[in-house]
């Protein structure tokens, strides 16, 4: 197949795109490494979910998940297993992709157990265990950056481990990450790590915003307030990119470049489509700037390669109209603080049952391999 045309205008307006799923079929059928080829993927993202329903289709795992059940393995001894193979394979089948862009592509990231989320400690052994056991210099580690989270992410970083800040909804939060990163890697050059092999993305949240603020919205009933729908996601992300261009300058982002530092970058995560009214590629068109990541499910991937348009950088300058939404939104009745409190502990909830349902799948391969 030829190069997507679509897809390459939005790796050449400075998009990092990158797949939000992984398995061992995309693996062993060599479908990653087209996406790779035809498609402009340069990094992986992997969640519970993903890992759950990689696990519950097909036979590719069988054989592994049979040998670890004959050594006796958990199913959390499982879990890590399989996880750590999948990710670890990826990673060397982004390598090129990691060294042709000096290391700021070709990451793949791998998510420490949703259910440390309020435990710092827990979260940061979790954090360096997934880091040796994966041993590639091309994965991030996914921290959540719940108030407990951020302090398991500055030691991390401390300790030279590459990190993707996940569940990020409210700008307020991502400015304390963006200051926890640089606070990791101070610590990190104090301990003499190499801050050029340090790298970060923080997972800023789109279509569960939108989602949350949409209900209140329909419930508010006015006119005014249902205007309004489908806005909050991207504008709430262009101020996230107007806090990034500010933080990323002067003296102390100077003096970690210095040292080899790369600034940490916003990753537009949740970009799915929920309602059927918006267009497909609304999070992907909208939100068209350089130096961010755009992590795809597949079928958004594969909508906007069939229909995607590249408009130009619709982000920069756009902060002043974004704050105006923010403004009309909250003139209508919606409690914004509420919001971003709401569906941060939604999103710890959601991780936490879809690990569930990956121990629960796996717990159903012992079994099955019992049987065999």
């Amino acid at each position: 197949m030829a190069l997507n045309e679509r897809l390459a205008a939005l790796s050449a307006a400075g998009v990092s795109i990158w797949l939000d799923d992984l398995s061992r079929e995309r693996l062993t059928s060599g479908n990653l490494q087209e996406l790779i080829t035809d498609k402009s993927v340069v990094g992986v993202t992997t969640n519970p979910t993903i890992f759950a329903a990689a696990l519950a289709n097909g036979e590719a795992y069988d054989a592994q998940v049979r040998e670890l059940k004959q050594r006796g393995a958990s199913v959390d001894d499982v879990v890590r297993e399989v996880t750590v193979t999948d990710v670890r394979e990826a990673c060397d089948v982004f390598r090129s992709t990691w060294e042709a862009s000096g290391g700021v592509d070709g990451r793949v990231s791998l998510e420490v157990s949703p259910l440390l989320a309020r435990d710092t400690e827990a979260t940061l052994a979790e954090a360096l265990d997934i880091w040796k056991a994966v041993d590639r210099p091309n994965l991030l580690v996914k921290i959540p950056a719940t108030q407990e989270g951020l302090p398991a992410i500055v030691s991390a970083l401390a300790e030279g481990v590459s990190v993707n800040v996940t569940l990020i909804f409210s700008v307020e939060r991502y400015r304390d990450v963006m200051t926890a990163y640089m606070e990791g890697l101070e610590r990190a050059a104090a301990n003499g790590q190499n801050l050029g092999g340090i790298a970060s993305v923080a997972s800023f949240f789109v279509s569960r915003v939108d989602s949350e603020i949409d209900k209140r919205l329909d419930k508010i009933g006015t006119d005014e307030a249902l205007a309004l729908r489908g806005k909050a996601g991207i504008a709430n992300s262009r101020l996230a990119y107007a806090a990034f261009e500010e933080t990323f300058q002067g003296t102390r982002w100077a003096q970690l470049t210095a040292q080899g530092a790369k600034a940490q970058r916003p990753l537009w995560a949740s970009t799915g489509v929920k309602n059927p009214d918006y267009s497909d590629t609304m999070y992907v068109t909208e939100l068209t700037v350089a130096d961010t990541v755009n992590t795809m499910p597949e079928k958004t991937l594969l909508s906007f390669a069939d229909h995607g348009e590249v408009e130009g950088d619709k982000v920069t300058g756009t902060a002043a109209q974004a704050q105006e939404v923010f403004d009309a939104l909250e003139r209508v009745g919606v409690d914004l603080t509420d919001v971003f409190l709401t569906v941060e502990d939604e999103g710890v909830d959601k991780f936490e049952k879809s690990w569930q349902e990956l121990l629960d799948t796996v717990q159903g391969q012992l079994a099955a391999a019992d049987r065999s």
